[in-house]
């Protein structure tokens, strides 16, 4: 393990965090078994479970409808339902069941039976006292439910984040506790025609009191609303149980869940008479014995609104991926977003767009992405513009004790050097020849001078047969300045024997243009270097290109050997994951003649197991360039925001250009909105 991943697990290490676990049981039951109190609970039974659902047509019947749920449910697409075997419920010799679980308050802590005491006052299970609060009256419901609410912490005037109605019961609660939501689909008709009659009585009695004139006057709107919509009627019950082995930290336990009843516009009712009667309801299974008088009468829209409807972020199953932490308790997180979003039909590339303004943490994640695809065998060229990978380089550097991490740059004690002629194995293939003819053809003409025909030729055959000299002629040091003494001697012998004419090509001007690159010239060092190094095998490399990037000789000269060396990567290291990451350097690369390339690596990396990755800080770059909006844009499936409140006024141009619905626009702007003060970090 490297210094940082020990230090990234010693961060979490013992971090408390709030695991969530959803489970939904559907039980049958008898009609008479239903409407049992809390007087007569599961306890005093001699049967579990009652002799009619033991009728294997009523069972059938049963079963046929659960999968039926279960198939809807799961095309909708938006739930997934994983159907428990017997062992996971009833339990192993060898591993706790869910049944256990429950009666153990713990999803682990499952290797030791423990006490439960019930009285009126207190309900106790081992060490842990219960606490309950219920919403088992309609007194205690809000005017309104919804689906959803606006979450005020995370939203701005100009987006909403949007959070279930019960969100504030759920993972919001930071305590150890279990919610329960109750819906009994009883029969519609007759609990209706039980309204009817019951509105006759209050309208027969309303003379005697206001109270029954309102009372009919609230059954009759329900009883329009049933018969107006064909709403189906049933009854409802929500809980939470939460407990705790301190009696003070109960005490605050207590008060934050009735707080978070309030934030719901619910009343807090704390329950403790029929707490053990709950719990018993709750046992997996057991619902069938839930006290009715609990329950009230509302419809199902109305029912499921008390669902919650967020859980932890999910680990990704691929074994590829980088580490992050959850948003809300900084849980760790393994996240896949290369591989398994493709595999899934996500995405059909493995491009990004990474956009996040200054001080937002755009360079740490940077770092913290490519260290860790470093790790795991990937191949990573760097294009930067301010040292931001200069920490990092050197740590691999260090790490590989030299055989890695390689960080080119220019400065006056060490200008930049590169020797294109030199390959490890020898190899020259079509590519890294059209590199070099390319490299050369820059040096010799201008972008306004156009070459001939007969001069490509001539120029292609000198590289060729140069190339040919190095794999026969081990002695040969191949650099620019054997090769240049290559055309000034044998090549103008070959010229000669072909009888070439100085208007075809002209080797004199073609020495005298390449001079300076040549020993003794200005630039003698840019294409001599003495570091035979061979970009191939390397997988971590940096081109800093700050002090040259306005360079009318030098740039040129290095985009080419940075566009030549992930060229080579892509097409000779098959199999092997692959990165080019371009930092600001984009816009100096775009302004040079280099958009072509950028178009090229957008659209043909994903051939060849290869991503690449552009980074920006302002959003009006992605407007005002052609070469983001038309080609990264439409060939980057992944697009990674940090921090984007600075440009929340004009943020509706980028909307529309990314493609962003209103929720994922609520969830950008949401960054950073409400972060712990007990802990360092931003978020992406």
């Amino acid at each position: 393990m490297s210094f940082l991943d020990r230090s990234f697990e010693l961060h979490f290490n013992e971090r408390p965090y709030l695991n969530h676990f959803s489970y939904l049981f559907i039980t049958k039951t008898t009609r008479e078994r239903s409407r049992s109190r809390s007087n007569f609970s599961i306890l005093c039974r001699g049967n579990i479970i009652p002799k009619e659902v033991r009728d294997k047509d009523a069972v059938s019947r049963f079963l046929e409808s659960v999968d039926q749920f279960e198939r809807i449910l799961n095309d909708s697409v938006f739930i997934r339902l994983e159907r428990l075997t017997t062992d996971e419920i009833v339990g192993t010799p060898q591993q706790a069941g869910l049944i256990e679980k429950y009666f153990s308050l713990s999803q682990q802590d499952t290797t030791t039976l423990k006490d439960i005491q019930m009285s009126a006052s207190k309900m106790r299970i081992g060490d842990n006292t219960l606490c309950v609060h219920t919403l088992s009256d309609v007194d205690d419901l809000p005017g309104s439910v919804q689906t959803d609410t606006r979450y005020e912490k995370y939203s701005t005037d100009r987006s909403d984040c949007r959070l279930s109605f019960a969100a504030p019961v759920g993972l919001m609660l930071s305590c150890d506790h279990i919610y329960n939501q109750f819906l009994f689909i009883d029969d519609s008709a007759e609990i209706l025609q039980r309204f009817e009659k019951t509105a006759r009585n209050m309208h027969s009695l309303s003379k005697y009191s206001r109270a029954n004139q309102l009372n009919k006057q609230w059954i009759d709107a329900y009883l329009d609303e049933a018969h107006s919509f064909g709403l189906t009627a049933i009854r409802c019950h929500c809980n939470v149980m939460a407990w705790s082995d301190n009696r003070e930290k109960l005490k605050v336990i207590k008060n934050d869940t009735g707080s978070a009843l309030a934030l719901m516009g619910c009343k807090p009712r704390y329950n403790t008479i029929d707490a053990p009667a709950l719990y018993w309801a709750g046992i997996p299974g057991g619902e069938g014995d839930f006290p009715s008088e609990e329950s009230f009468f509302t419809f199902i829209e109305q029912g499921v609104c008390f669902f919650t409807e967020e859980t932890n972020y999910a680990d990704s199953l691929s074994p590829f991926g980088i580490k992050m932490a959850d948003r809300t308790n900084g849980k760790p997180l393994h996240l896949d977003i290369s591989d398994e979003p493709m595999r899934r039909g996500i995405t059909t590339n493995r491009n990004k767009l990474v956009i996040g303004p200054s001080g937002s943490g755009k360079s740490f994640f940077m770092n913290h992405l490519v260290r860790q695809y470093w790790e795991q065998g990937t191949h990573i060229i760097l294009i930067d513009i301010g040292n931001s990978y200069k920490g990092l380089c050197d740590l691999i550097h260090q790490r590989t004790n030299g055989e890695d991490g390689v960080y080119y740059t220019y400065s006056e004690k060490r200008p930049i050097a590169f020797n294109p002629f030199f390959t490890e194995d020898k190899v020259f293939d079509l590519e890294k020849k059209e590199s070099i003819k390319t490299l050369i053809m820059s040096l010799w003409k201008r972008d306004t001078e156009v070459i001939t025909r007969a001069e490509e030729v001539a120029l292609s055959m000198a590289v060729n047969l140069f190339l040919e000299k190095i794999k026969e002629d081990n002695e040969l040091v191949p650099s620019f300045n054997t090769f240049y003494e290559f055309v000034q001697g044998e090549f103008r012998g070959i010229l000669e024997e072909k009888h070439y004419r100085e208007k075809d090509f002209d080797l004199t001007n073609f020495l005298n243009v390449l001079a300076p690159y040549y020993r003794g010239g200005e630039y003698d060092y840019l294409l001599n270097s003495d570091e035979q190094l061979d970009l191939l095998n390397k997988r971590f490399v940096v081109f800093e290109i700050d002090e040259i990037k306005e360079h009318k000789i030098l740039f040129p000269v290095v985009t080419v050997i940075i566009m030549e060396a992930f060229i080579n990567k892509m097409r000779r290291l098959h199999g092997v994951r692959k990165m080019i990451v371009v930092e600001e350097a984009w816009k100096a690369i775009a302004r040079e003649g280099m958009a072509d390339y950028i178009k090229f690596l957008y659209k043909t990396v994903r051939k060849y197991f290869g991503e690449a990755v552009v980074v920006t800080q302002e959003l009006d770059d992605i407007v005002s360039s052609p070469i983001i909006k038309d080609t990264i844009i439409n060939n980057a499936d992944c697009k990674i925001l940090l921090d984007q409140r600075k440009y929340i006024n004009k943020f509706d141009s980028v909307q529309s250009l990314l493609g962003l619905t209103d929720k994922e626009k609520g969830q950008i702007l949401s960054i950073n909105q409400s972060n712990d003060p007990a802990r360092k970090y931003k978020e992406v």
